[in-house]
């Protein structure tokens, strides 16, 4: 059924300076957003303060309105928001889908390994069902200082995307229950980013598609606080010209510093429309030229594509940044 109005969002993490695959993403993400008509809200994802950088939502802020983006309404903060997430801890409490999980990774992966569960040696072990609490006084949320997870029952999660098409998962096998409350005091990226996509109204998802294992989880979340999922629309990665993902970490390649070596942020949305073939070659665009060119379909030729040749940040791409 039609969700009016829809919105979408962009919500960065403060934990680093955003690059030129963010920037790929949010101009994306904004220019499909105005052109059909959705509000679009911002937030700042900012719980994990042991990484997020002093000033970081400040300098977000600017490089966002630097290439041209604008949103609708004030600007949400999660660390502001605590009380909201645990009231969802305390309504998935009250289902019986949550409980306290104190058991280490050494122990999370000892125990999948005893049950032959296969997964890569440098990724985290599925958290066997095992592993779950047989007191039943563990399922419960009366501390925020204990890791809590999500109960998922096995079987196939839909995710209809309008990009990526349609992908089937099975989050317990592949993951098993996620932690939606961590020791540190705070709710995982799982649990924080569906509460708040419910209460910001958001109907439309738009982002990178090395998150679209995590719409299945999302869509489990949704449905467990009495809400439909949103519509799916995950994007290609840009890449480094090694192939590597560009990381926060690559000060280098920031946005901050390529506006303060002068680069024109015209250019940088000239870049991303050469990237998502919505023109030829690069060409210097304003925000309203580039906003023209993005339509769904341009998007999901650019998804097709970028499975044999995604985008790549080459020598090319960078001096034509700087005007060379």
């Amino acid at each position: 059924m039609q969700r009016t109005p829809r919105c979408s969002r962009i919500a960065p993490s403060p934990t680093g300076p955003l690059h030129l695959g963010n920037a790929c993403t949010f101009l994306v993400n904004w220019a499909l957003a105005r052109n059909l008509g959705w509000r679009l809200v911002l937030r700042i994802e900012d719980l994990d303060r042991d990484r997020a950088q002093a000033a970081g939502d400040t300098a977000t802020e600017d490089v966002l309105a630097w290439l041209g983006i604008d949103h609708d309404g004030p600007v949400v903060r999660q660390s502001e928001r605590l009380d909201a997430f645990a009231k969802a801890m305390e309504r998935l409490a009250g289902l019986g889908l949550v409980y306290e999980s104190p058991h280490s990774r050494s122990e999370v992966r000892e125990a999948s390994l005893a049950l032959g569960a296969p997964h890569a040696a440098d990724a985290p072990a599925p958290f066997p069902a095992s592993l779950r609490p047989t007191d039943p006084g563990a399922w419960c949320f009366r501390r925020r200082d204990v890791n809590h997870r999500l109960r998922i029952e096995p079987g196939a999660v839909g995710v209809e995307d309008e990009v990526a098409g349609a992908h089937t998962f099975d989050p317990a096998r592949d993951s098993g229950d996620p932690i939606v409350w961590t020791k540190a005091g705070f709710p995982a990226y799982q649990l924080a980013v569906t509460v708040d996509d419910i209460a910001q109204g958001v109907t439309d998802v738009v982002r990178g598609d090395d998150l679209l294992p995590s719409a299945a989880i999302q869509s489990i979340v949704h449905r467990a606080l009495g809400h439909e999922p949103p519509r799916w629309w995950h994007l290609p990665l840009a890449l480094e010209a090694d192939g590597r993902r560009m990381a926060k970490r690559d000060g280098a390649r920031s946005l901050a510093s390529l506006r303060a070596a002068g680069v024109d942020p015209a250019r940088v949305r000239g870049l991303v429309a050469g990237w998502i073939g919505a023109v030829e070659r690069p060409e210097p665009l304003d925000p309203d030229a580039f906003r023209a060119l993005v339509e769904p379909n341009i998007l999901r030729r650019w998804h097709a594509r970028a499975t044999v040749s995604p985008p790549r940040l080459d020598e090319r791409s960078v001096a034509w940044l700087h005007g060379s």
